[in-house]
């Protein structure tokens, strides 16, 4: 609890929290248990369970806080060199352009010879060959090289690491394209009588995972539909009372293994409104919304109705967010992995929305997040993008 981190999220500090309060309760509440001369009420443990979750993560709260103000004035940045030209060296580039809470500072590259004027590596600084970098990674202070070499390049790889032996500085890899093609949940080998095999993809949940999984969203769905009721009794009305037409909109989507199901929301748009213009995504400001539909997308109040959906097993609360026919059979030629979106069930969210990837924005980057997602599951995880989906919607 007390390494040195970078880029904790507040989720994986209250997991962290719960785990090492319960066990240290447990060890407690042994303890108590042999000692006789006076008896402890279980409500007593209880409040300390409670009390010490929550003014532990809120102390973590105001310690991460205080880390991103830092970080937005510049202040405790790590000094950071990435090493290489290629694609992949471009997109650790963008990546940490576009998250400066990260904590890093790109203080220039490494390459044989200088990027193009139209990658994101040309902003940096050029600052040098692959043999000149043991010696400006120490003048230059810097405590991190992110390194994005390809297969025919390890020889250099293997010189750079051995001429950094003595020099205090932290290199992480980008797997290369083998690597790459492995999952990152499952990566490893597998031995079937006696040969040896490199695992480049496995299921992405076990029979317990999807159990687990399966009653999490019927507890939840139904709970919350039940909760909302008023709102969705509220919703209706002022769907009805805004526009004509009815109060749900369904559209017809792909969900888990490419099968066909209607999903549910409330209208947002105007009757009619893709009669012309056939399938296309919706737009901030879009002149087809109604009245209230503009609220109604800015606030994700219209996605509401597909806990229905949810409760239904149509969908997942958590999941890469399903899409239409027609945009499936476009994007997936144009977008590695993009059906591997439907080994497990679409959500209502997932890890990308609440990582800023909703409407127009990079398809790629998008199907990345999802992929990692899929590769990476668990229960806890679907929690966390819970928790900071009610944070973005507020936010």
């Amino acid at each position: 609890m007390y390494g040195a981190r970078r880029n904790v999220a507040l989720s994986d500090e209250l997991a962290s929290i719960i785990k090492v309060v319960t066990l240290g309760m447990l060890v407690v509440m042994s303890a108590a248990f042999f000692y006789r001369a006076f008896s402890y009420s279980r409500v007593v443990f209880g409040l300390l369970w409670i009390s010490s979750v929550v003014f532990l993560i809120t102390g973590r709260a105001v310690l991460l806080n205080i880390e991103n103000i830092l970080y937005a004035r510049g202040k405790e940045l790590r000094n950071a060199v990435i090493i290489g030209c290629d694609e992949t060296a471009n997109q650790i580039a963008k990546s940490i352009f576009n998250h400066p809470l990260l904590g890093y500072r790109l203080t220039g590259y490494f390459a044989d010879l200088p990027c193009g004027t139209s990658s994101p590596l040309s902003s940096l600084n050029y600052l040098g060959t692959l043999s000149a970098a043991p010696d400006k990674i120490v003048s230059g202070n810097a405590e991190l090289a992110l390194i994005a070499l390809k297969s025919e390049e390890h020889a250099k790889l293997y010189k750079l690491v051995q001429e950094c032996e003595g020099i205090n500085v932290e290199m992480m890899m980008v797997p290369d394209i083998l690597e790459m093609m492995t999952t990152t949940a499952n990566v490893g080998l597998k031995e079937i009588e006696g040969i040896p095999f490199i695992r480049l993809k496995g299921i992405p949940m076990t029979t317990w995972g999807v159990i687990i999984k399966r009653s999490f969203d019927i507890l939840v769905s139904a709970v919350l539909l039940a909760l909302l009721s008023p709102v969705f009794l509220l919703l209706s009305l002022l769907v009805k009372l805004g526009s004509s037409g009815p109060v749900f909109y369904a559209q017809e989507r792909i969900g888990m293994d490419g099968r066909n199901f209607m999903m549910l929301k409330f209208r947002s748009m105007k009757i009619g409104a893709e009669s012309e213009s056939g399938p296309v995504w919706a737009k901030e400001n879009d002149p087809r919304q109604t009245s209230l539909g503009s609220l109604l997308r800015q606030t994700s109040l219209d996605e509401l109705p597909q806990l229905i959906n949810v409760l239904r097993g149509e969908m997942s609360l958590v999941g890469p967010r399903p899409e239409r026919q027609f945009f499936v059979d476009k994007f997936k030629s144009l977008v590695p992995k993009y059906l591997d979106r439907h080994r497990v069930k679409t959500g209502m969210t997932g890890w990308a929305q609440v990582n800023g990837l909703r409407g127009n924005t990079s398809l790629e980057e998008r199907i990345r997040y999802d992929m990692y997602y899929i590769e990476n599951w668990s229960l806890w995880f679907d929690i966390k993008i819970l928790l900071k989906t009610i944070g973005e919607i507020f936010r």
